[in-house]
């Protein structure tokens, strides 16, 4: 896997960057935006999941998909009794998710507590394995900004590759706009060159369209990713919700030639899941999108399933799940 992601895309950012300052010189202007975003049909994204989830797919496309969505994870752990040992043995797995056979490929990603990234970043060495650490008071943002600040600092400081953070929900719902979108614009210059992902927390925001304004709002303020969950609510991830985040990027780059990743996270459990995102994400954003530097799955144990399937493609027999190593 290439660190190309990582280098800066100069026009982008620079449209970017326009469009955050125009937010900061006009009053008003960021209401105007949000004003502008149009409500979501309900029954016509339900809709849409279901008959996607009903493709067929052959069985070379499903190993070519098993295989990509190995590359897409972010290997999770995310307690409050993770240790040093245990982060280790996790990115073992995340470098060879199965020992003894090569052409499986390693993930993209493992996620950590902050403390945990020094730890992870040694682990892991030169195997292109990026280093993702949760931040801003992670899982419910309910902490002060100069924490937050500091400990986004703290964590890229430590090696952190990537920053997931969380909005403020309490505001978002409250309608106080303004206050999250300056958050992330905050944190996404504590930041600077890493790369941002924007947890909605979709579970706590009640409808599609809170779903679809909190994309946009966290999009114009710099994120380089949106991502669904923290994992600690539910419901967790959902193919609606993610279609309509998946949308929102689709009309986002329209507007400003911006591309912005995209990390559903939470309860992904299966193989059949997974290529069912898949499919929603081929069907929304195309091929362009069909890369660990735009598509990511926060999850703990998709992987060993995946593993699961993969073997089932290859011999017609499913291995015990005893015959991988817990995640």
């Amino acid at each position: 896997m290439t660190t190309i992601r990582h280098a800066p895309d100069t026009a982008a950012r620079e449209k970017a960057s326009a469009l955050v300052r125009s937010f900061d010189a006009r009053a008003g202007s960021l209401g105007s935006l949000l004003g502008r975003v149009t409500p979501v049909d309900q029954v016509g994204v339900e809709e849409r999941v279901d008959s996607l989830k009903r493709r067929s797919i052959k069985a070379a496309s499903k190993l070519w998909a098993l295989d990509l969505a190995i590359r897409m994870i972010d290997l999770t752990t995310l307690e409050g009794k993770d240790t040093p040992g245990k982060i280790r043995a996790l990115c073992a797995k995340a470098m060879q998710p199965q020992p003894g056979d090569p052409t499986i490929p390693h993930v993209a990603a493992i996620c950590v507590y902050p403390a945990l990234v020094a730890e992870a970043k040694a682990a892991l060495g030169a195997s292109g394995v990026w280093v993702a650490s949760v931040a801003t008071g992670f899982p419910s943002g309910q902490t002060f900004l100069d924490l937050k600040l500091a400990e986004t600092r703290q964590a890229i400081d430590a090696g952190a590759d990537e920053i997931d953070m969380v909005i403020d929900r309490g505001a978002f719902l409250s309608g106080d706009y303004a206050a999250v979108f300056e958050e992330i614009v905050a944190i996404k210059e504590a930041c600077g060159e890493t790369h941002l992902k924007v947890i909605l927390e979709t579970g706590e925001l009640e409808t599609y369209d809170n779903v679809r304004r909190a994309s946009v709002l966290a999009m114009a303020a710099g994120a380089d990713f949106i991502k669904t969950s923290t994992g600690k609510v539910t419901p967790a991830a959902t193919l609606p919700v993610t279609l309509v985040m998946l949308e929102a990027i689709r009309d986002f780059e329209r507007a400003t030639g911006r591309a912005v990743g995209m990390k559903p996270a939470g309860g992904i459990r299966t193989a059949r899941e997974a290529i069912q995102y898949l499919v929603v994400l081929y069907e929304t954003l195309g091929p362009r999108w069909m890369t660990a530097e735009r598509f990511r799955f926060g999850a703990s144990s998709l992987l060993n399933d995946v593993l699961m399937q993969i073997e089932k493609q290859r011999t017609g027999r499913y291995q015990g799940p005893d015959h991988f190593s817990l995640d």
